[in-house]
């Protein structure tokens, strides 16, 4: 792999990672930019113990491009993209309009019971092809290969930022999702703070009793083996016994490692034919392409690293053809969440689409 870093117009950072080394990564962003924006202000919830990111630039971020305006897309003679080269393997770049970033402004008492702080931090754009109309499952085992040495690699140099506690890297799929950008991408955020679902797991496993908790319901889910979707030697994906969505599949690898950048070799190159067979199996189940998070969980920076483990959390708001789950009352309000979908089931109909 060749790595190569440049730097757009506005002073962004730009990351090429190439399969061959003479890959000529020379292009300049000519265009001309707005200065870039300052970083969210942070507003502490007194009720919920949370930190909620304000910012307030992302309104006018692009939503949606014809294809031929695609800014993911490699530059080309005549039109000049967040990509110089007109061709490319995988590209990370800062976002345009991150929720996250080190360009400070001021930061204003907001009043009330409300602490502020500036929103430090790091958001990245991870192209994972150059082909506007691929998609992540239609990825070479080569390419998705390739992708997670993207991963491994942000979350090594995004944990050593100052100030950031957690790296997060996600895919967002799909205009019922709420996706801007249709071109196959994803997304990597470096927090100023560990977030709630992270402290809710490492909570419960720091309560659990006997080995790791996340490693026990691994083993559990591998010997009942109704809910397990797909498996190899080394990963195994399974729909959760108490899933919240109507198709939620958990992808962890056999040995507990706190994140992407402590995989091995050998286990980021078993991962690519498992999941993107898993991802087929999703489009597969109504013969449309199906709107889903795929969301890693990886260890906070600093702490409960030996309670952490490592997995995906891939999941689906289609719940029938021409039915998506929407979260209303319930859900939205108080956090409770009703699956239309019986587990067992998911997991059945997924299996019968699995091309492994």
């Amino acid at each position: 792999m060749k790595r190569t870093i440049t730097h757009l117009a506005d002073g962004r950072e730009l990351i090429y990672f190439d399969r061959r080394d003479d890959a000529d990564r020379s292009a300049i962003d000519r265009r001309a930019l707005d200065p870039r924006p300052v970083a969210s202000e942070l507003r502490y919830d007194p009720l919920t113990e949370e930190w909620i990111a304000m910012a307030g630039h992302r309104q006018t971020r692009t939503f949606l491009p014809p294809a031929d305006e695609c800014p993911l897309c490699p530059s080309s003679e005549t039109r000049s993209s967040e990509i110089p080269a007109h061709d490319y393997d995988v590209v990370v770049f800062e976002n345009r309009f991150p929720s996250f970033s080190g360009n400070f402004g001021t930061y204003e008492d907001a009043g009330g019971l409300s602490e502020v702080r500036p929103g430090v931090g790091r958001c990245e754009v991870v192209c994972f092809t150059s082909e506007h109309s691929s998609s992540f499952s239609r990825l070479s085992d080569e390419q998705v290969g390739l992708v997670m040495e993207a991963w491994a690699d942000r979350t090594a140099e995004l944990s050593a930022i100052e100030g950031v506690e957690q790296v997060f890297c996600f895919e967002n799929r799909g205009e019922e999702i709420g996706i801007t950008l249709p071109h196959p991408h994803g997304q990597i955020y470096a927090y100023p703070y560990v977030t709630p679902r992270t402290k809710l797991q490492l909570g419960a496993a720091s309560r659990h009793r006997g080995g790791n908790l996340f490693a026990d319901v691994l083993a559990a889910e591998r010997a009942a083996g109704v809910r397990v979707v797909a498996a190899n030697e080394l990963w195994t994906a399974f729909v959760p016994a108490a899933a919240r969505w109507p198709f939620e599949v958990h992808v962890y690898p056999h040995r507990q490692t706190p994140d992407l950048a402590a995989l091995t070799e050998e286990e980021r190159a078993a991962f690519a034919p498992l999941y993107t067979s898993v991802l087929r199996a999703l489009d597969g189940l109504f013969g449309v392409a199906m709107p889903y998070i795929s969301a890693w969980h990886q260890a906070p920076v600093r702490q409960d690293r030996d309670l952490a483990y490592l997995h995906l959390e891939l999941f689906s708001i289609r719940r029938a053809p021409g039915k998506l789950k929407y979260l209303a009352g319930s859900e939205s309000a108080m956090g409770a969440f009703v699956n239309d979908v019986l587990p067992e089931e998911a997991a059945r109909m997924l299996r019968s689409q699995v091309d492994l």
